[in-house]
């Protein structure tokens, strides 16, 4: 019997096991119901916050959450992952022709296999076609890149892996260090360096789930760090933090879910984004990998 030589360590996931959403404030439903839906192709839940003080966006598993009131821009750039850059190109075409943003931040443009699309309000995406970059994501959000101050890198990998038990490390990303913490077993956060100046944070959110919920909780407890005790299964922070010195590195609100939250691994509707009226196809309603 041969011996196969594996590397097992490639296969651990860490104890951030999936990032959820990220929550941004928009002005407007109905713009952006032309962007998130018409244009990126994207599904409204059809279950929950179908007011029209809040709307959840669902792209394979994971969500924005888009709540009505004076609009947030997200420090950095969130990477989604479409099956077809070819369809999206044409899509947010048919929303420039028809004029539903004018008048708004939104643009695009096709860059190095990739589509670089501002929302009507300034939040950068990049969008990357499903395939072997990223092979367990037909579509979703595959990473959140925020922007952050020169030499806070390290100490931000440092954090997550210390204090989440996430592999994190740290890349050189040409001149740019970059913290890259893996989230389960196909995202990442990322945290690029730069010597731009950083807008002031404005209060929008991510969310993840984590397997082992007390000693992260307990560690920032500690330090007065934690923001808000929401329920038995949830809690916030604010600030990223040196584990050594304590120095206070970037903020971002994290919304921390157990792994017995209720809503953990809870079945979003995706809807085929090229099904037509006019193509119709039978059965072709739901999104399935390889439907477009």
């Amino acid at each position: 019997m041969t011996t196969m030589a594996y590397d097992r360590a490639s296969q651990d996931v860490g104890n951030i096991v999936a990032l959820e959403h990220v929550n941004l404030w928009i002005e407007d439903q109905r713009i952006s119901t032309a962007f998130y839906i018409f244009g990126l192709g994207f599904t409204r839940d059809p279950y929950l916050m179908v007011n029209i003080d809040n709307m959840w966006v669902n792209m394979g598993k994971q969500q924005f959450h888009l709540i009505t009131k004076p609009p947030q821009v997200l420090r950095g750039t969130i990477g989604l992952v479409v099956p077809s850059l070819e369809r999206l190109i044409a899509r947010l075409d048919r929303v420039r022709e028809r004029k539903l943003l004018d008048g708004t931040k939104f643009e695009y443009v096709h860059v190095d296999k990739t589509v670089l699309v501002t929302c009507p309000w300034g939040n950068k995406m990049r969008m990357h076609a499903a395939g072997p970059e990223f092979p367990d994501m037909p579509i979703g959000m595959a990473y959140v890149e925020f922007t952050a101050a020169p030499g806070t890198a390290a100490g931000i990998a440092k954090f997550y892996d210390r204090v989440f038990e996430a592999a994190a490390t740290v890349a050189p990303n040409g001149g740019s260090p970059t913290a890259r913490v893996k989230v389960g077993p196909s995202q990442e956060l990322r945290f690029k360096e730069t010597k731009a100046p950083i807008p002031d944070y404005d209060g929008h959110h991510i969310a993840i789930y984590v397997a082992n919920f007390s000693r992260n909780h307990d560690w920032l407890a500690a330090r007065g760090l934690v923001t808000e005790e929401s329920n038995p299964y949830q809690y916030r922070f604010n600030w990223i933090a040196d584990p050594d010195s304590g120095q206070k590195l970037f903020e971002v609100e994290h919304e921390v879910r157990s792994l017995t939250h209720p809503m953990y691994m809870r079945p979003l509707v995706n809807r085929n984004p090229s099904q037509t009226q006019r193509e119709f196809v039978p059965w072709g309603d739901p999104f399935h990998p390889g439907a477009e």
